[in-house]
């Protein structure tokens, strides 16, 4: 059995990775003074964080058309018996439940729509273990079973720069942005249940990382084989700085550099960095 792996846009892979693993992708659309571009085709994270600092409106993102899936869907039925379809959290966008829909008015394969839970480079590994072993011939119900077996092992935290992005997006009231900031405090957020939730305030953004190597470390000392990725919100050498001291604390970890790509920068707002982690 033949298996095709979609994700969406904000799983941020790499496009010579996604190339190479033939994982196919479907964007999410950021919206910016009432014009819509296709993240990661029309629109480069470095190209948004360049027009968002003209910006005196908040940029808002929308989830692909069902049409668009059901396209992409019927396309793949082609040359593939079966689709799993991979996609962020349900509870912070419509995409997954996209997915779910027009695999059942897409005709001639059969598709498993996976909720990931997260978002980023926690989804992004999950699609290309998936590649991975769909690429190995393994059936779809193999697959699934080990992206379950991730979703387990998974941890995110992340924090961001500016509270006024979470303010404006409904996550803090006006009052806490404003004592947030002149506080210097970073809330370190977090999923549960699918949902971003506050796991913790922390004074200044030194303490919030040293927080989030505390919590890796509890992880890398069970003994687990990990695999992590440093996210960051157009902040690569940041990025690049806290991969090089965590490979000097946790050797035995795999560290990559992802990114917040336009659509999830929207709602985090440029300096965000985040770390996850799974089993490799």
């Amino acid at each position: 059995m033949r298996t095709a792996i979609v994700t969406d846009s904000t799983a941020y892979i790499p496009k010579e990775i996604r190339k190479q693993l033939h994982i196919h992708m479907i964007p999410l659309n950021v919206i910016i003074n009432g014009k819509s571009y296709r993240e990661e085709i029309d629109m480069t994270a470095q190209e948004f964080f360049e027009q968002m600092r003209n910006l005196k409106q908040l940029p808002t993102s929308s989830q692909p058309a069902i049409g668009e899936f059901v396209q992409l869907f019927e396309e793949l039925a082609k040359d593939y018996d079966a689709i799993i379809s991979i996609h962020l959290s349900k509870k912070i966008s419509g995409t997954y439940q996209g997915a779910v829909t027009a695999g059942e008015m897409a005709d001639g394969v059969k598709v498993y729509p996976f909720n990931s839970g997260w978002s980023c480079m926690a989804q992004g590994f999950y699609a290309i273990d998936a590649a991975k072993m769909a690429l190995e011939g393994k059936d779809p119900e193999k697959i699934l079973a080990r992206l379950e077996e991730l979703k387990a092992s998974t941890q995110a935290y992340f924090m961001v720069d500016d509270l006024s992005h979470l303010q404006r997006g409904g996550r803090l009231t006006g009052s806490q942005a404003v004592i947030g900031s002149l506080l210097k405090i970073k809330p370190l957020l977090t999923f549960v249940d699918d949902e971003i939730v506050l796991f913790e305030k922390i004074r200044t953004q030194k303490k919030a990382l040293n927080r989030i190597f505390e919590i890796l470390g509890e992880d890398v000392a069970k003994g687990r084989p990990l695999k992590s990725s440093i996210i960051h919100a157009n902040r690569e050498e940041q990025a690049l700085e806290i991969k090089d001291e965590l490979e000097k604390r946790y050797p035995q970890v795999d560290f990559s550099i992802s990114y917040f790509g336009p659509v999830i920068a929207t709602h985090l707002g440029e300096g965000a960095i985040g770390i996850t982690w799974m089993l490799k």
